[in-house]
């Protein structure tokens, strides 16, 4: 089943006291392209993130957002670093013998360093919130593939729509094409009589010659029959399970070379304007191509 590139998801999930929330958005990209947004404490987790993405997105500018909420113990963010506070109060006093100052080293000098406080050590903590990040972001990449999936869902009915038109269209062209077979035999045989003259003698079997290669050039059965094999392909890959954006924009490419080659080979002007019309809804398709993954 074909999927857009362009969604949203969001999940929120909450275990022992800590609340992960994630949201995904998703536009349009040639390639996969994953911008995280995380707090200080999972920045070392993007790598984490962005593999978890790749298992369940091909393509698209995806941009990861995760917010996190902890509940308080009622106990102090940060801890007194003994080590840090000893060496400082050292410090101090040696400088304060050397200046010969009498006033004795007070807890307010000591604060002025900001290495007497620090943060717990977060190892643990990294792991408990790395759970309930990495739960919240299956979930809401879950949410963000099924909103891809019924918009491809949706742009898939429209494309069905108009390959099938245009492959009904071939068929019309065929029928006209070879239609217009015997009446250019006859055109050019009118045409070489008129221009010969009624006493000239016509080379009957170069006569018929270059009708039969006239005809091989107006005749484009070759170029239906390709058109249809890629319209049949286009559909299959688009029922397909697999991602198929960069396939069906191949097989646009070739269906707009068969297109092509019929609309210079036949000089009719309904076949012309049939043509055209094809030529139209291929760069709809196209367009549209541009949101799927």
């Amino acid at each position: 089943m074909i999927a857009s590139m362009t969604g949203f998801g969001r999940a929120e999930v909450t275990k022992r006291g800590i609340t992960a929330a994630v949201e995904v958005r998703g536009v349009n990209s040639r390639y996969l392209d994953v911008t995280t947004r995380l707090p200080r404490l999972l920045s070392q987790r993007e790598k984490d993130i962005k593999e978890i993405v790749r298992s369940c997105v091909n393509r698209g500018n995806l941009v990861i957002s995760v917010t996190l909420e902890e509940e308080s113990d009622g106990g102090a963010p940060l801890k007194v670093n003994k080590t840090a506070a000893k060496a400082y109060l050292k410090l101090l006093n040696e400088l304060r013998k050397t200046t010969k100052i009498r006033e004795k080293v007070r807890l307010e000098h000591l604060l002025k360093f900001s290495e007497v406080f620090e943060a717990p050590r977060e190892e643990q903590s990294d792991e408990r919130q790395w759970i309930v990040v990495e739960d919240a972001l299956r979930k809401a990449l879950d949410g963000f593939n099924i909103m891809r999936r019924n918009e491809g869902s949706e742009l898939g009915k429209d494309l069905e729509r108009r390959i099938r038109w245009m492959s009904t269209t071939v068929d019309t062209i065929e029928g006209l094409s070879r239609a217009r077979i015997p009446e250019e035999r006859k055109r050019l045989q009118e045409r070489i009589a008129q221009l010969m003259g009624e006493k000239s003698v016509i080379d009957q079997n170069r006569l018929e010659l270059e009708i039969t290669l006239l005809a091989d050039k107006l005749d484009v059965t070759e170029e239906c029959v390709r058109f249809r094999s890629h319209t049949k392909f286009f559909l299959e890959a688009m029922a397909g399970s697999d991602s198929a954006g960069r396939k069906l924009n191949f097989l646009v490419q070739e269906i707009n070379r068969e297109a092509n080659t019929i609309g210079s080979k036949t000089n009719d002007s309904e076949i012309a304007h049939l043509v055209v019309q094809m030529k139209e809804e291929l760069e709809k398709v196209r367009e549209q191509l541009q949101n799927f993954e």
